[in-house]
């Protein structure tokens, strides 16, 4: 089954507006029926879960139904699913109750390649705890961040390696499965970001050895929440700090308050849509979803390729994005121009290209770019040719190039 990119757009109303979306890695557009999930949960008798009245069932055949799609996303157990308002506050709340086993001069590594949201958690509990965090480093010329940088800042005082899956800013993908076999080896466990990630590429949270792997829907094409996946015999050993009359019952304990239900409808509506883009309507969703983002994958490497083949041709534009194994987001900064400056241009041409840090401030100091970052281009799964066109056009007709 060939990638009809045409038919996918038709089902994302925003792109009628005119636009060519490279905005993506901070938040994708939204096909139809995630709209039509949110606005019929909406609309629909709702109460707290339970199986008593109508009402009860819907929200709580909602609630089982996301865990279900989100772990047939992710290669994950469904008791092991965790809602919550954001990738940052799942990660706070986690950080917070695994600091609590920690005594002073535990140690926790982060990477300087991470976005803030799985660096200034765990410097805050460690802070509050007296443990000591160690910084990993990556290569500013490459890109990289090898399993090697993070093997350096381990000791038998580490209790958690916290690591990106793939680089919100420059699209790294470092070798998760290298690094978290290293953390186990010292005794650590392994919190991964998956927010970037998971838009671009089939996810299996078993095969990358992560103990803790947190993911936002509206990263790919779904509503506004976070999500974490664990085994869930890692989180009945953790005891969050909980109201007394809320469950003690494993997802739930972590999920403070009523789930927001409509978002884990267009949760679910967002894992379908994925499921049906690389095949067959039919059989196992976790298979169709593999064949769905191996889809997603073929189809933004090549527009990738042509943005990278257009930009070496350019002068005076530098892209940082260069690792061997990258999602498909180029960082570019430009000689003798603002990159917020470059950002407006294009917005006045119907392309939205941000330049930003986009909150990896870290890696944007390393890179050289302090807090103000670059231009960040991001492909999707509704990104076609034409939208490489204009954006390619408005880059060579840059008036501060």
């Amino acid at each position: 089954m060939s990638y009809d990119v045409r038919a996918v757009r038709a089902r994302f109303p925003a792109l009628a507006a005119g636009f060519a979306h490279f905005d993506g890695p901070g938040g994708s557009q939204v096909p139809d029926t995630v709209a039509e999930a949110v606005a019929r949960a909406l609309t629909s008798p709702l109460a707290n879960r339970g199986r008593n009245t109508a009402a009860e069932r819907a929200a709580d055949d909602i609630v089982v139904g996301a865990r279900a799609a989100m772990a047939d996303l992710l290669g994950a157990d469904p008791a092991g699913i965790v809602f919550g308002r954001s990738m940052t506050q799942l990660t706070y709340d986690i950080a917070r109750t695994l600091a609590a086993t920690w005594a002073p001069g535990d140690e926790v590594v982060v990477t300087r390649l991470d976005h803030d949201a799985n660096i200034r958690p765990w410097v805050h509990v460690a802070e509050a705890v007296g443990a000591v965090v160690r910084w990993a480093d990556f290569d500013p010329a490459c890109g990289e961040l090898t399993p090697g940088h993070v093997a350096a800042e381990l000791s038998d005082r580490t209790r958690l390696v916290a690591v990106t899956a793939a680089s919100n800013l420059i699209g790294t993908r470092p070798d998760v499965p290298a690094i978290a076999a290293l953390a186990r080896r010292a005794g650590a466990l392994t919190y991964v970001d998956g927010v970037h990630l998971t838009a671009h590429a089939p996810v299996d949270v078993a095969a990358l050895g992560a103990d803790f792997y947190v993911c936002s829907p509206y990263k790919f094409l779904g509503p506004h929440c976070g999500v974490l996946a664990a085994d869930p015999a890692l989180l009945a050993t953790l005891h969050p700090q909980k109201l007394v009359p809320a469950t003690d019952v494993v997802p739930e304990r972590f999920e403070l308050g009523t789930l927001p239900y409509e978002l884990l409808a267009g949760t679910t509506a967002a894992v379908e849509f994925l499921a049906g883009l690389g095949g067959p309507a039919e059989g196992p969703r976790r298979e169709r979803v593999l064949a769905g983002m191996a889809a997603v994958q073929a189809h933004e490497g090549p527009l990738r390729g042509r943005i990278e083949a257009a930009l070496a041709q350019l002068p005076g534009i530098v892209v940082h994005s260069r690792a061997a194994r990258r999602t498909p987001t180029l960082l570019v900064s430009f000689a003798g121009c603002d990159p917020q400056r470059a950002y407006r241009q294009l917005a006045e041409r119907g392309v939205n290209a941000p330049a930003s840090s986009f909150y990896a401030l870290e890696a944007s100091r390393r890179l050289g770019l302090g807090d103000g970052g670059a231009l960040r281009i991001g492909l999707a799964p509704y990104t076609d040719d034409a939208d490489v066109d204009r954006l390619l056009a408005g880059l060579r007709e840059l008036t501060c190039r």
